[in-house]
């Protein structure tokens, strides 16, 4: 196998080192990094999203202490993952079926709500240019949106609540209805703005990723 970008070495050693990483999730007090570097390698490597999919559904399937802190701790990864990238075709099918199983054989639990979230999202997910931001990726862990604040000229400072499928077009349309804007002729977007440089967002960018960028 040929090595992955950046420092990686080969597939099958990363594979073994994301393996080991989420052994250590199930007792990690504090997960958001350690979930946010299997995320990175996973979009850094992507043919090694299937194997941390297939790897979460076996930890989440007849776990030890279903719903205990470890449990919850691969559910709210699977989260994520499923807010970043989509698996292949068959292993889409096996993580619905896993997903329908866990309903029904724990229903109204937190795994269950995790299951639901996961299936909505996997119908709304292209596929992410960033990582989840640990903002996100908080938020997530909660089943929760973000709340982003947008600068407008000649007007207050707007809160706008986005999920991770959240597009600059979407955030703008809405933004142009709550200033009574719609009937007005001009075009509006959205624009990123740092201390070296000001760019307007693409109508089809996921603000997440704008979000984790600044991070």
């Amino acid at each position: 196998t040929a090595p992955g970008p950046c420092s990686y070495t080969t597939l099958r050693d990363e594979a073994v080192k994301l393996f080991n990483s989420l052994q250590q999730l199930e007792s990690e007090r504090d997960p958001v990094p350690l979930m946010q570097g299997v995320l990175q390698t996973c979009l850094d490597l992507p043919p090694l999203v299937d194997e941390i999919y297939c790897q979460l559904v076996k930890q989440t399937t007849e776990p030890p202490a279903p719903g205990g802190q470890g449990d919850l701790h691969y559910w709210q990864l699977l989260t994520c993952m499923s807010c970043t990238f989509l698996p292949s075709p068959p292993v889409l099918r096996f993580l619905r079926f896993h997903l329908d199983r866990t309903e029904n054989r724990f229903p109204a639990s937190e795994m269950a709500k995790y299951a639901c979230f996961i299936r909505e999202a996997l119908g709304k997910t292209k596929g992410r240019e960033c990582v989840p931001s640990l903002e996100e990726i908080l938020v997530l862990m909660q089943r929760q949106e973000m709340i982003c604040t947008v600068h407008c000229p000649g007007a207050p400072a707007c809160s706008v609540a986005i999920s991770s499928h959240t597009t600059a077009q979407e955030v703008a349309q809405e933004l142009v209805s709550r200033l009574g804007l719609s009937q007005s002729p001009n075009l509006f977007a959205l624009y990123e703005q740092s201390r070296r440089r000001e760019q307007p967002v693409g109508s089809a960018t996921l603000l997440a990723d704008v979000l984790t960028r600044f991070e």
